[in-house]
C-alpha cells in the first residue's frame, strides 16, 4: 500500500501550513510508515493510505516519487 505523509521539516518548529511538505512511501502498514520515518527529524502531520482514484490523481504531480520502507 502507498501511503502519503504530511510533514514538517524541523521537528522543534511550530508547524506552519505553508511549510507542509510531502512524500510518499510504500509499505505494509502505517506503523511501519512511522518507523521508516523514526531516524529522520520530521514532525508528522498526517499518515493517509491512498486509494486507487487518490493514487492516479497523485501520480499525476511531477513531484511524485515513492520510497520503500
Amino acid at each position: 500500500m502507498i501511503y502519503k505523509v504530511l510533514y514538517q521539516e524541523n521537528k522543534t518548529e511550530i508547524p506552519v501550513r505553508e511549510h507542509t511538505k510531502s512524500l510518499y512511501i510504500e509499505a505494509s502498514s502505517e506503523r511501519k510508515v512511522r518507523e521508516t520515518l523514526k531516524e529522520r527529524n520530521v514532525n508528522i502531520e498526517l499518515i493517509q493510505a491512498l486509494s486507487e482514484a487518490h493514487l492516479e490523481y497523485e501520480q499525476q504531480s511531477p513531484a511524485f516519487k515513492v520510497e520503500t520502507a
